[in-house]
């Protein structure tokens, strides 16, 4: 049975240094997978990979048998793959219906002709796009907000946004950039319930990268811990928290960093 994303001896080098360093592991369908680890331990360069930013050096990325490293990055979106990002990346001058339509733009396949008189096809996609920006909206609870220019929200509302942008590909695989970071506890609260919600009635399986180790530990099926590059750990929740080598990485970044 092929896995849904398996990363078999997956290496990264930036000339001398080796960020990235003979990592394996392998997603099932349907999870919330966590990938943690201290302060330049390589997740981010991790996840670029996977989102197929960076090439590995070596090794193998592969998405329902679907090789990531010979496919550009606006590939992915074709094939159920979207991400957000540590840093906000949004149309902040455009409201937020024009930032979650934005995301559908996989989903059109009409001629220039029939686009430019607005007619059949374009038609019927333009008001399947409208519906379901519709169904994210009132998924996220920002019905209040959705014609705001999205420059005047605050950070967590732009990053939910963000978040919707990503559904309105319609995923098979979410990848989750810090998504709470820069949020409030309530705010951290709602992407925590919000990420168990497309898990459970979606069925979208979740790749995250993340710091804030209550909310990793409190919805995570299965947990990655990197360090140097290396993976140290990975295992349930509770098993990775145990683990002496996590203990050890995490207190050894605090001291470095006393």
């Amino acid at each position: 049975m092929t896995a849904f994303l398996e990363l078999s001896g997956v290496t990264k080098r930036f000339g001398g240094l080796v960020a990235v360093n003979d990592v394996g592991l392998s997603v099932e369908q349907g999870q919330i997978y966590s990938l943690i680890g201290p302060n330049g331990a390589g997740k981010t360069t991790l996840f670029n990979l996977i989102s197929a930013v960076f090439r590995p050096t070596s090794g193998s990325i592969l998405f329902e048998g679907n090789d990531l490293t010979r496919m550009p990055t606006h590939a992915l979106a074709r094939l159920g793959i979207a991400r957000t990002f540590q840093n906000l990346a949004v149309f902040k001058h455009e409201t937020v219906v024009n930032n979650l339509l934005v995301g559908m733009h996989t989903h059109l396949r009409s001629d220039p002709i029939s686009a430019a008189i607005f007619w059949g096809r374009t038609r019927r996609e333009e008001m399947q796009a409208r519906d379901r920006v519709e169904e994210i909206i009132d998924f996220l609870e920002i019905e209040d907000i959705r014609d705001h220019p999205v420059g005047t929200l605050s950070y967590g509302q732009q990053k939910r946004v963000e978040l919707g942008r990503a559904l309105a590909v319609s995923p098979k695989l979410l990848l989750l950039d810090e998504m709470v970071s820069g949020m409030n506890q309530e705010e951290r609260e709602d992407i925590s319930r919000f990420i168990l919600d497309l898990k459970d009635e979606l069925g979208m399986t979740v790749f995250m990268v993340e710091h804030d180790m209550g909310i990793v530990m409190d919805i995570s099926d299965h947990v990655c811990v990197v360090n140097y590059g290396r993976k140290i750990a990975e295992g349930a929740p509770a098993e990775v928290a145990a683990n002496p080598a996590v203990i050890d990485a995490y207190l050894g970044a605090k001291r470095n960093a006393a």
